[in-house]
């Protein structure tokens, strides 16, 4: 049987609003998700538990139940419905798998069906939270694994993705080469220098893109 492609995302959430263990960790301090509730119970609440390091000061809401390897579990209810990070994540039907937090960010990993999806919940994330950074994505078929980067596209101004775009249709990138600088400088109506240094700071964009981490 072949099985469906789908993205193992990791994802770090900057200043997520409506994430109490977010806030915990802004200390120097970390924890990470032991339960979480999937759904809302008869009181509208969320149930979850999480382990923090030692001496780590936590909100009286949150109850220490016992101790666990070098920290301690804490149980708290939280409103459901609130548009937390892991509620947007699986409103796209995309279930978080992991949650850990650190210096006041959370780390993210779930499952996507495709990119759509992935860019879907990386811009619902970004609507309520300081920067969303993509840390790695993992595809799996059943053929392979493929490490893959999401590349923001707003990153490169119009002006560069037309010429990345003119000189990669002209076949400016395909070895050999279709066409030299001075033709796709000329299709654009762009000098040759002009090319080479919109072409020059749009691969050092989507280089560091790619390499970042």
């Amino acid at each position: 049987m072949t099985s469906a492609a789908g993205i193992r995302a990791e994802l770090k959430v900057t200043g997520p609003d409506g994430c109490p263990v977010a806030t915990v960790s802004e200390g120097d301090t970390s924890g990470y998700a032991l339960s979480r509730s999937m759904a809302p119970n008869e009181r509208g609440s969320v149930v979850e538990e999480f382990v923090f390091d030692d001496d780590t000061e936590v909100p009286e809401e949150m109850e220490e139940l016992f101790a666990y390897g070098d920290g301690s579990v804490y149980r708290f209810d939280r409103e459901g419905g609130i548009g937390c990070p892991c509620e947007r994540v699986e409103a796209f039907d995309c279930p978080v798998v992991d949650v850990q937090t650190r210096d006041g960010a959370l780390f993210l990993t779930f499952h996507a069906p495709d990119v759509e999806t992935l860019r879907d919940v990386v811009a619902s994330l970004r609507e309520s939270s300081g920067s969303v950074d993509v840390r790695r994505l993992l595809q799996s078929s059943s053929d392979e694994s493929r490490d893959l980067v999401l590349v923001e596209r707003g990153q490169l101004t119009d002006r560069q993705r037309e010429v990345l775009e003119t000189a990669h249709e002209m076949g400016y990138f395909d070895h050999p080469r279709r066409a030299n600088k001075g033709e796709v400088a000329t299709e654009l109506g762009i000098t040759t220098s002009t090319f080479s240094e919109h072409l020059a700071m749009a691969q050092k964009k989507l280089m560091g893109a790619i390499l970042q981490g």
